[in-house]
């Protein structure tokens, strides 16, 4: 689930940053990037443990799922959070500096 979670969200963000952001404003190709990243590194958890257990990774448990989806939840949430950090701090809008210039 984990890795489905993160490749639905790296699909939106990527289709999101194609459609809407052409001057880079938001910078939502970071935001893709990171998602993409994500999803990469669960693909290749997926491959090593389905080496290892084989087709006894399809037979998870309820709780088993549940966790591996509020970890993609938190992982898409983490990485929202990144971006949301590098957006305050190269602020395209100038909102911020304009409040610490104004006297």
């Amino acid at each position: 689930m984990t890795l489905l979670i993160t490749i639905i969200a790296a699909c939106i963000a990527t289709a999101v940053w194609y459609a809407k952001d052409s001057r880079d404003t938001y910078k939502l190709g970071t935001l893709s990037l990171i998602y993409w990243g994500a999803s990469l590194m669960w693909l290749m958890d997926f491959v090593f443990e389905y080496a290892e257990l084989k087709t006894e990774y399809f037979s998870q448990s309820f709780a088993d799922i549940l966790n591996d989806s509020l970890l993609g939840v938190t992982v898409v949430t983490l990485g929202f959070v990144a971006w949301m950090i590098i957006l305050l701090i190269k602020d395209p809008k100038g909102v911020f500096k304009a409040k610490l210039t104004r006297k």
